[in-house]
């Protein structure tokens, strides 16, 4: 049986959120109460998914070993792979060519947020397809700041623009792709854009030329939130913060997915929560260890 792999972004430059960003990766700034990293993590534990690359930029793949370790806390086991500069999105097929070998991978950004309605189940459902890809659509006020879906009345993909002035349907692509491992040579023979970096949206093409590239539409149950600006890094916070306090839960728990994948027990809780009791974070863990199943 081959293990499906898991992939998470968190190199980049963040010059939009630049002076935060200059001395620390987006990716380990706090969204509310823990790491941004952990969000995207946690859709990937959530989806099944044991194996996972995490790429970074080399000088901050230290503190992110720090934060994470090898993942053996969570029942996983986390690859650091650097990315000197950043070079577009798809070309992180070619520096986990031998991580995915022959799985199917789901690339997440690591600086995206999905929540609600089950949404791991939707991808765990895109990942037992053994070949093409899938896309994650989602109606967008503004959709001439994405990658934006054309669409046919039968929800199929007619084209993929990257950024258009007039888009050609309210759907953006979300920063979620599940990928046979075709991605690998697909991405390989890209030619980088006119700002020199392999884009995502050319790999899926390939997809679509070949009539590989699926589409879920994700219902209005799913919220997807990403950090690129300031005011979006500030409704994150603000969301998880609003879900946490009213549903008295903390999204995003690592260990409490772990668990609950049976990947890791009370122990290892205990042992994690011994590091941090004191936060809220820390307090959550120690409920989980009182409840009684």
């Amino acid at each position: 049986m081959i293990n499906h792999k898991g992939i998470i972004l968190a190199g980049g430059l963040a010059t939009r959120l630049m002076p935060i960003t200059t001395s620390i990766s987006k990716q380990l700034l706090p969204i509310y109460d823990k790491p941004m990293i952990y969000y995207p993590l946690n859709i990937l534990l959530k989806s099944k998914i044991r194996e996972i690359a995490i790429i970074t930029k080399p000088k901050d793949q230290e503190q992110f070993y720090n934060l994470l370790g090898n993942g053996s806390q969570f029942g996983c086991q986390f690859t650091y792979i650097n990315q000197s500069q950043p070079k577009g999105i798809a070309e992180s097929y070619i520096l986990c060519e031998k991580f995915i070998g022959k799985s199917s991978s789901v690339l997440i950004l690591g600086d995206n947020l999905f929540y609600g309605n089950k949404f791991e189940q939707i991808v765990i459902k895109s990942l037992n397809s053994k070949k093409g890809a899938t896309i994650f659509g989602y109606e967008v006020n503004d959709p001439s700041i994405y990658g934006n879906i054309e669409i046919n009345n039968l929800n199929q993909i007619v084209d993929i623009i990257e950024k258009p002035k007039k888009p050609k349907s309210s759907y953006a692509v979300t920063g979620i792709y599940v990928l046979d491992n075709t991605s690998i040579n697909k991405a390989k023979n890209l030619k980088p854009s006119k700002r020199g970096e392999l884009e995502i949206t050319s790999l899926l093409k390939l997809y679509l030329k070949e009539k590989s590239l699926n589409l879920n539409i994700l219902d209005r149950g799913v919220a997807w939130l990403d950090t690129g600006t300031i005011e979006a890094f500030n409704d994150a916070n603000n969301f998880i913060k609003t879900i946490q306090k009213r549903q008295g839960i903390i999204v995003g728990c690592l260990e409490e997915t772990a668990y609950e994948n049976k990947w890791i027990n009370k122990n290892q809780i205990k042992k994690n929560y011994g590091l941090i009791k004191n936060s809220e974070y820390g307090k959550y863990l120690k409920k989980i260890l009182n409840k009684k199943n």
